[in-house]
């Protein structure tokens, strides 16, 4: 289509392609930022996005609030105006009971309130998240975005328009987007009678759509956050402009902070740079329905009427059944919760009926309707009482911040990770600072941050030890690297500790049984100090370990003999060789066939091999250019272990060859190992995260971020059907 001549064009002409152009660009903003189904490449949006900015640029006089263009820019703000709601945005109880039995309580007070006996039907619920956000009144006039208000003191907020007017989920303009939510078809729809005929011509966009029209006046509540993964390239982004000397700049201590600093960014050109987020859950002022405003007999309906809207609706809202579904949809969020693509901190059940709210009322300025049912918390303030340093199996050198006990995440924490020395630094976390502790599921938990206005006086800097504090060997730290290293090698207990659970792993050459606290008695005592040693294991030795029956030794012994039948790949694996993960082991036995031809490779010929570049063929290199290593091997050998031996591969066509693959959520026949093997047997490559280099993203059931970030990207996604299918292509 050719852009027509801004000079020559006739007014009527402008305001018709105007007009176009933006409500073009309003739907297109909705399938990309709110359904996440986009329908044109991104340089197809800019390129009428451009058209639109140079028309209004030629025709000043049609500029509007509600165009496409006006998300970004405008000048900075002196100060924040003063909004008083029409409707106060007040706070609901919160359950203190954090387990499922908190649904349980609450139900219970919502049926005795209503005069239910046991006997009676079960009050209809409906469950969403809690939000860990910032709460905005969006106010809407005629269907354009006028004003947006924070929640303040629940009477008084804050104008931030022109901020969130710079989110892109929501609509600067309303318009119709039909059967908003699965199983939701016909919710919010006008009702037409069979009888008559209209004609199409003169409905209006929103009876053509089949969607109840928005009212005059109409403001809707709802959340802003911040998603994880633009939580963590926004701070990356803020750390490099501090590394680069820039003022005024700092990284935050979470999503919700990142958010509330956005939102309350007085410039909102800075503010459009931040990437925020919405979701939208009720109603405040509404035109009355004696004057032409809508009415709504559930708030499910009412939910499913603001996604017919335009506003993004969480997808794991629903309706519940009595309390037995409240504590199941709690239950199920818990498990959700780390794999969600944001931060909650709990779950909130409302009563769905309207009329039921109604009846039941407030107390204390709090509905007796609602409640929200939170988690354990996954932040709280404790205090540092030494700084540790532990020893990983490839000599990584981590500080470990031993704490005062404090329960966070559901469980009691008394160690969290500071990573590494630029990172303890950057925090400035000393003995005796009271500090920000972080734990989500089954994360180590972390420092997040420090306060200084409690710091005790003259507290120390950290400094990294210059020798390993197991072995005593020197700590170095490689040009270019983060971390500092033991160079003690399988000589360091700590490393031997680890070197043998990584060789005894399923992925390697797997010793079922030989789990961590086994592995630690067999250090300790002095029994295992190297891998061959494990295969000069016999009863006697074992039978004096704790906990270790006849039936136990003699299961592990057959493990043991059962493990020397392995691989090349697996056996590469187990030596735990830095940089060598199981796909570049695959690479390197397939490419030179025989361990030997490995060993004596130069760094020249390994960089000869697919996924190997500079920094694997030293680290390569650098392990088998020492004697204690190549011992190792030997004597494992010597012990038995071994594997079937050919010339090198000639590489035949495969299938996947050069295609990056993420796996993720839960497929139905494979295994994530299943469907790993099956890709790398086929040529391809298994990454842990999604990015822009990503082919495709084979998604099961319970996908969570990684499935929104390949949406996203516009990466392609494939079920396990998909995945199979390309298995069986010449191509791929």
């Amino acid at each position: 289509m050719t852009t027509p001549d801004l000079f020559t064009q006739s007014e009527g002409s402008a305001v018709e392609r105007i007009a176009a152009l933006r409500n073009e660009l309003h739907q297109h903003s909705h399938r990309y930022y709110v359904l996440d189904e986009p329908t044109i490449p991104d340089a197809e949006y800019d390129r009428l996005f451009q058209e639109l900015q140079a028309l209004e640029a030629a025709h000043p006089e049609l500029a509007s609030p509600d165009s496409p263009t006006a998300r970004v820019g405008g000048k900075a703000l002196d100060q924040f105006a003063s909004v008083r709601h029409a409707v106060p945005m007040l706070s609901i109880r919160t359950e203190t009971d954090t387990e499922a039995t908190g649904a349980q309580n609450f139900d219970t007070r919502v049926r005795k309130a209503l005069g239910l006996a046991e006997s009676d039907a079960p009050v209809e619920y409906v469950a969403e998240l809690k939000f860990d956000g910032l709460a905005m009144n969006l106010r809407y006039e005629n269907g354009v975005l006028v004003q947006a208000a924070t929640r303040g003191d629940g009477e008084v907020g804050e104008d931030v328009t022109q901020n969130i007017r710079t989110i892109r989920q929501i609509p600067l303009r309303l318009i119709p987007h039909p059967n908003p939510l699965p199983g939701g078809e016909g919710a919010g729809r006008v009702e037409a009678n069979a009888e008559e005929v209209t004609p199409t011509s003169s409905l209006s966009p929103w009876e053509r759509a089949g969607v109840r029209a928005p009212p005059a006046v109409l403001e809707v509540r709802g959340e802003v956050y911040m998603q994880r993964d633009d939580f963590e390239s926004f701070n990356e982004k803020q750390r490099e402009k501090i590394a680069q000397g820039a003022k005024n700049e700092k990284t935050f201590v979470n999503p919700r902070n990142a958010a509330a600093g956005a939102v309350r960014q007085l410039d909102p050109s800075i503010a459009a740079q931040r990437p925020l987020s919405f979701f939208a859950y009720g109603l405040g002022e509404v035109t009355p329905q004696e004057e032409g405003g809508p009415q709504f007999d559930t708030h499910f309906q009412l939910l499913l009427t603001l996604k017919s809207w335009g506003f993004p609706v969480a997808a794991h809202t629903q309706t519940a059944q009595g309390a037995p579904e409240l504590i199941a949809f709690h239950k199920k969020i818990a498990r959700e919760r780390d794999q969600l693509p944001y931060d909650i901190d709990g779950v909130v059940y409302k009563v769905n009926s309207l009329a039921l709210q109604k009846k039941l009322g407030f107390v204390t300025r709090e509905p007796r309707w609602a409640v929200a049912h939170k988690y354990p918390a996954q932040e709280q303030i404790t205090t540092v009482l030494a700084i540790d340093v532990q020893v990983g199996r490839t000599g990584k050198l981590t500080p470990v911040a031993k704490l005062a006990p404090v329960f966070v995440g559901g469980v009691t924490v008394t160690n969290a990770t500071l990573h590494n020395e630029d990172e303890a630094r950057r925090k400035d976390v000393r003995v005796g600072d009271t500090v920000i502790v972080r734990r989500a599921g089954d994360v180590i938990p972390e420092v997040v941050s420090m306060l200084a206005d409690k710091r005790v006086k003259d507290a120390p800097q950290f400094t990294m030890p210059r020798s390993c504090p197991v072995c005593g060997s020197d700590a170095v730290r490689e040009e270019g690297e983060a971390d500092y290293r033991c160079t003690g090698g399988l000589f360091c207990a700590a490393q031997r500790k680890e070197a043998i659970l990584h060789y005894a792993h399923r992925r390697a050459v797997e010793v079922e049984g030989l789990g961590d606290k086994l592995v630690e008695q067999l250090v300790d005592a002095n029994i295992v100090r190297t891998l061959p040693d494990l295969y000069k294991l016999g009863l006697t030795a074992l039978a004096g370990l704790e906990r270790m029956a006849d039936k136990s030794a003699q299961n592990l012994l057959q493990a043991l003999e059962k493990s020397k039948s392995t691989t090349l790949p697996r056996f590469l694996f187990a030596l735990g060789l830095r940089h060598v993960g199981e796909a570049t082991a695959k690479e390197l036995a397939r490419h030179f066939g025989k361990l030997d031809a490995i060993m004596d490779a130069s760094e020249e010929q390994l960089l000869e091999v697919n996924d190997v570049g500079p920094i694997v063929a030293t680290s390569i290199r650098t392990f088998f250019d020492q004697a204690h290593n190549r011992e190792v091997v030997e004597q494992l050998r010597a012990c038995g272990v071994h594997w079937t031996e050919g010339k090198p591969a000639m590489r035949a066509p495969q299938p996947l060859s050069g295609k990056t693959f993420v796996i993720t959520g839960t497929l139905p026949t494979l295994s994530r190992d299943e469907a790993k093997d099956k890709v790398e047997a086929a040529g391809g490559k298994v990454a842990g995260s999604v990015s822009k280099k990503t082919d495709y993203v084979v998604a099961g059931t319970e996908a969570g971020s990684k499935l929104t970030k390949a949406q996203e990207l516009g990466v392609t996604v494939i079920d396990e059907t998909g995945l199979l299918l390309l298995l069986k292509s010449p191509s791929g």
